[in-house]
């Protein structure tokens, strides 16, 4: 790495709902001199970290546009596993490192996606909803299938998608699992039949699941993958689980079919539009749809280690010249 003139400036963006304060403390012991914005606009951004060699983003989009207003920058060092709001390409080309959080929050967000799926097949909400209007005989008009005879179908099968179907086949009669990325050899498989997953293609895993659930990026190709024309194939009485991004789902076609009766119900922790208020179209729209406000990465576990790694990321960088965990690779180093 490149010698610095003075003091390396770290600059936070934002911080939602986590306390950043121990991995602020981390850089300052190492001689950064830190700020924390709390925004998410821009132009406060690109004035506030002009100097800055690192930036530590919560869920701010960093743009080609911004990253071109931050003439030192050299690495972003992001809160999550998600990496949809930093232009990838542009922070390559300008030789800046993007790094993220593979693996931390793996166990809480398949456990949420369980909690998720559970509670939709058994239809709490509608009990709880019945119960204080003295509705203690009150059944929905869906009965709940028998999990022992229905099958689970996963998009996906990275860290969390592998992790939640092996937690769900242990009470699915069939759990089969789409990924086009993950590669057919003897390691895969091995690892398929000890989570108790069938690989199959994608239209079986949409069509012949009576529980559909998403563990994918967003990408290009991943964007609206549930949309009409594929809520159209699955299984009248389907329920969606997605515990991954919202904008996998056409959020206008999804409740179309959940009050059409097409489908039987939704458990989502993403919604396409967040922080979400209640005008958006999924939020109280019916004991047919549950959404949690993002919070599958959730524990007293994760809340430390998010933001440990993510200052550690940035160390590692001033260190070592690069992270080590980025989602690029610069040719050469900057």
């Amino acid at each position: 790495m490149a010698a610095l003139h003075g003091r390396p400036v770290a600059v936070y963006t934002d911080a939602e709902d986590i306390d950043s304060s121990a991995g602020m403390q981390l850089l300052r012991d190492a001689g950064f001199e830190v700020r924390f914005l709390q925004s998410q606009d821009p132009d406060v951004i690109a004035a506030e970290a002009h100097d800055a060699q690192a930036l530590l983003v919560g869920y701010a989009p960093v743009t080609a546009e911004l990253i071109d207003r931050l003439p030192n920058l050299k690495v972003i060092s992001l809160i999550s596993m998600g990496f949809d709001n930093v232009d990838l390409d542009a922070a390559t080309s300008r030789g800046i490192w993007v790094a993220n959080l593979p693996g931390v929050a793996t166990e809480e967000v398949a456990t949420h996606a369980l909690a998720l799926a559970l509670a939709a097949i058994r239809n709490i909400p509608f009990y709880e909803r019945s119960l204080p209007r003295g509705g203690w005989l009150e059944q929905p008009t869906v009965v709940p299938p028998r999990l022992s005879a229905t099958t689970l179908g996963i998009i996906g099968l990275g860290r969390i998608g592998m992790t939640f179907g092996a937690m769900a086949s242990r009470i699915f009669g069939d759990v089969v699992g789409y990924d086009p990325l993950l590669p057919d050899t003897e390691e895969t498989r091995r690892r398929l039949a000890e989570a108790g997953i069938r690989r199959a293609g994608l239209d079986e895993v949409i069509r012949g699941s009576r529980v559909l659930s998403l563990h994918v990026p967003l990408t290009d190709e991943t964007r609206h993958m549930i949309n009409a024309a594929s809520l159209a194939t699955m299984q009248p009485g389907s329920f969606i689980v997605n515990v991954s991004r919202g904008q996998l789902i056409d959020s206008a076609a999804l409740k179309a079919a959940v009050d059409s009766g097409r489908l039987a119900g939704a458990a989502l922790d993403v919604l396409d539009v967040e922080p979400a208020g209640p005008e958006h179209p999924l939020i109280g729209a019916g004991p047919g749809i549950i959404v949690t406000p993002h919070v599958a990465f959730l524990s007293d576990w994760t809340l430390r280690e998010y933001v440990r790694l993510q200052a550690e990321h940035v160390l590692e960088w001033f260190r070592d010249g690069q992270p080590s965990q980025p989602v690029n690779t610069l040719h050469p180093q900057r």
